[in-house]
């Protein structure tokens, strides 16, 4: 439990084509209740209701007391990035497909916006890195997920040198390095071969795709390292993603610098239990290797009474 949210200002983030509509009316309608505005961004002016008022972003992350983000995971990372310089409770509405961050279904969010005005949630912490470039044009950028050098077509090879802190480990030969936070050792990560990390682990995970020479094999550092990835004369162009969104490209000799800042983020859960195990769910669909009645397991107790009786399978 944690003490009743109190919002004066809430802040919706949108995802940029999905129809979100009847969830906009749902927020404006629990905020109208309780004395709350709410305040949406500059860019989503034509998808708002009239007396809904909107800001530059720089305004919008100084403003809101809390977040609802409407879309799947993507949206809820940006929202995340967003109110990063001056973290706010953040809750995610699936009007995704496959979410690990977002919690909330669209027909469960009127009773979701109830709970917090009683208290029945609680607030993750949620850390991210901060990838510095000496190229002016990348800057620093934060993710959430992950931050990927990759090739910015399908052909050439990403050669890169890996130092950690002032020490030299080596160097990749691949098609993309991937450099993840726990939360996002389910994403490339995982596709790439890299281990899944517990949330709870102070862990930074840096994992090559399709490794030719070099290091071939995830290594897992500590949140205290400093990571810097250094483009080598003879690798092609990098490019630069930042959680899947483009951050620009590096030539020879440019580095980019990660380091972990914790506490980046507040991610409302309201069962964490539940939230776990349908993650978990997820991760099975991606090929986790659960047995059978591991599968049931993760199935509420209220719909297991549709396995046929003595049956082991879901």
């Amino acid at each position: 439990m944690t003490e009743p949210a109190r919002v004066e200002c809430i802040g919706l983030v949108l995802h940029p084509t999905r129809d979100v509509a009847a969830s906009v009316s749902t927020v404006c309608a629990w905020a109208a209740g309780h004395g709350a505005v709410v305040l949406g961004r500059d860019q989503d002016r034509p998808r708002l209701p009239a007396g809904v008022a909107t800001a530059p972003d720089a305004v919008f992350a100084g403003r809101v007391d809390g977040v609802v983000s409407l879309g799947g995971d993507g949206t809820m990372l940006g929202a995340l990035r967003l109110v990063a310089p001056r973290p706010v409770p953040v809750l995610g509405v699936n009007h995704g497909r496959l979410g690990f961050l977002v919690e909330v279904t669209p027909a469960g969010l009127p009773s979701a916006l109830e709970r917090l005005t009683t208290g029945e949630f609680t607030v993750e912490q949620h850390g991210c890195l901060v990838a510095d470039a000496d190229d002016v044009p990348l800057g620093t950028r934060l993710a959430f997920n992950d931050v990927v050098l990759t090739r910015p077509g399908r052909s050439g090879i990403v050669s890169v040198d890996l130092a950690v802190g002032e020490q030299h480990y080596g160097y990749y030969r691949c098609d993309a390095v991937v450099v993840a936070t726990p939360n996002g050792s389910t994403a490339y990560n995982y596709a790439a071969g890299g281990p899944v990390v517990s949330p709870s682990a102070a862990a930074v995970v840096v994992t090559p795709v399709a490794p030719m020479t070099g290091i071939d094999r995830a290594v897992v550092l500590g949140t205290g390292d400093r990571v810097a990835l250094t483009v080598a004369d003879d690798s092609s162009g990098v490019a630069v993603d930042v959680d899947g969104t483009d951050a620009g490209e590096l030539g020879p000799a440019g580095t980019v610098t990660i380091r972990y800042r914790a506490d980046a983020a507040q991610v409302v859960r309201l069962s964490a239990d539940d939230h776990d195990r349908r993650s978990r769910i997820k991760l099975s669909l991606l090929d986790l290797p659960l047995r059978r009645d591991q599968l049931l397991e993760l199935i509420p107790p209220e719909l297991r009474r549709h396995a046929p009786p003595g049956s082991s399978q879901p």
